[in-house]
């Protein structure tokens, strides 16, 4: 993965888009002056690929829940509970 400023991302964004697309390269866009990591860009193929792994939790499907029509509670009462 390589490491792009913000600045240098925007005036090659043609170049590094080429890459991506067709190198399959990945980049880490910092930002700001302590060059903090802001953004990723990777293929749009592993993209997917990485969507499609992620599992919602082992009894996915083999429950549910409901709440009462009238329950409420509010923000503060949750948080003090």
């Amino acid at each position: 993965m390589k490491k792009v400023q913000v600045g240098e991302f925007k005036a090659r964004f043609s170049d590094i888009i080429k890459q991506v697309k067709e190198e399959g390269q990945e980049y880490l866009v910092s930002y700001g002056k302590r060059k903090e990591a802001a953004a990723v860009l990777i293929p749009v193929d592993k993209y997917i690929a990485l969507s499609e792994k992620r599992k919602f939790g082992l009894l996915e499907n083999k429950g549910s829940f409901s709440l009462a029509s009238n329950f409420k509670m509010d923000d503060e009462e949750f948080l003090s509970s």
